[in-house]
């Protein structure tokens, strides 16, 4: 008999579009939840037209976050849509939601108008710049990641400021929204009381500053590009061989000597300049052509297999294609086959992150067709509302 997963039971209703919200309620699928995706009829999630590239059942991008859910296609234009939204809202659970702050509301779909038939609802909204004066921002990951700070501090010092190479401040807002649903359905448990979490993506992207914000707020040093280059750790960057490039991340003087010795300088590391971390990111630019003229003896890959051998953490640049293969070889399975709804394997994704012991059997199916199970959920809908039917 399998056991059951954490979320099993758990309904939630999936008003979300694009990325934040919808990585946030296929986490929650991964874990059990049951999750039905309204979709607008003839179109649907605008990331399902977002491609190139296409696998064989639709866009990459739709894929790559909707897995394990359901579709329903419900006009919310239309008196009898909002209805049938209204009562999954108030079967739900769980509710996430990204429509510009105030437009659920606007549709009778709001966390007031749900909580009072449905108060043990968890509601979540994300939106770009928050409910107040933010409110009428559309909110694009791209945007954020400039107003934010984020690209102001990536980037090469001489050039002009870069985004981050994925989403990342969709995929942060996205855990922040996990995570409060899971904090929020726990303290249900607890109280009976549901909860409505706010969350936005200028909130998390700072939240998501780490050290960089907190030299702002405590120190008053305004972070600036750095290229490869750690504001407080040096040698922790990218350093030129033979060939290629070599990333390097020298954490502590008992390391930075190990990598002197292996690059055939030990001496380096007896010089005051260079003894401590803070003499060498103080003396960085005096450091860097030292490191980089005893690395120039052999290439990337010579060098890191050379320095892991003696515990000095360095590793080749790679591409997405040899990291999957790096995962594999270490053991750590990042992919698992996904399955259409007849058992058969219609291609591959990364799994869930988080490992469990004993193993989690989650779910592995492919993400639905648009409208796939809105005859089903529809006629579910209709029925008196003690009934539950899962499909």
């Amino acid at each position: 008999m399998t056991e059951a997963l954490p979320l099993d039971g758990v309904l939630v209703a999936d008003f979300s579009r694009v990325l934040a919200g919808p990585l946030c309620t296929m986490t929650l699928a991964d874990l059990g939840a049951r999750v039905i995706k309204v979709e607008r009829p003839g179109t649907g999630d605008d990331t399902r037209a977002w491609g190139p590239p296409y696998s064989e059942t639709g866009a990459t991008y739709f894929e790559s976050v909707n897995r394990n859910k359901e579709s329903v296609c419900l006009d919310l234009r239309d008196e009898d849509g909002r209805e049938l939204a209204r009562e999954l809202a108030l079967r739900a659970d769980v509710v996430v939601e990204n429509f510009k702050p105030g437009g659920m509301a606007k549709l009778g779909l709001g966390y007031e108008e749900i909580s009072r038939e449905n108060p043990g609802v968890v509601y979540v909204s994300v939106s770009g710049f928050g409910t107040a004066e933010g409110a009428h921002l559309a909110g694009y990951d791209f945007l954020v990641q400039a107003v934010g700070g984020l690209m102001s501090i990536t980037g090469a010092a001489d050039g002009e400021p870069t985004k981050v190479g994925v989403a990342l401040v969709d995929v942060l807002t996205a855990k922040d929204a996990t995570i409060g649903a899971l904090a929020a359905l726990e303290a249900r448990r607890r109280t009976g009381r549901g909860a409505h979490i706010d969350v936005s993506l200028l909130s998390s992207l700072q939240g998501a500053l780490v050290n960089q914000g907190q030299a702002y707020l405590g120190a008053g040093k305004v972070p600036e590009r750095m290229g490869n280059a750690h504001p407080s750790i040096v040698p922790y960057q990218l350093l030129h061989c033979a060939d290629a490039p070599l990333a390097v991340t020298v954490g502590n003087d008992g390391q930075f000597r190990r990598f002197t010795a292996v690059l055939g300088i030990p001496e380096v590391a007896d010089d005051e300049r260079f003894a401590t971390n803070s003499a060498r990111v103080a003396h960085r630019d005096d450091l860097v052509p030292l490191l980089e003229e005893a690395l120039s003896a052999r290439t990337a890959r010579e060098w890191q297999e050379a320095l892991t051998e003696e515990g000095v953490p360095a590793g080749k640049v790679a591409g997405i294609g040899e990291g999957v293969t790096l995962a594999e070889d270490l053991g750590l399975e990042p992919t698992v086959d996904v399955q259409d709804r007849e058992g058969r394997t219609v291609g591959r994704q990364f799994r869930h992150p988080a490992r469990w012991t004993p193993p989690l059997e989650s779910p592995t199916v492919a993400p639905p067709q648009l409208g796939q199970d809105t005859e089903t959920i529809v006629a579910w809908l209709r029925e008196p509302r003690h009934r539950t039917v899962r499909t």
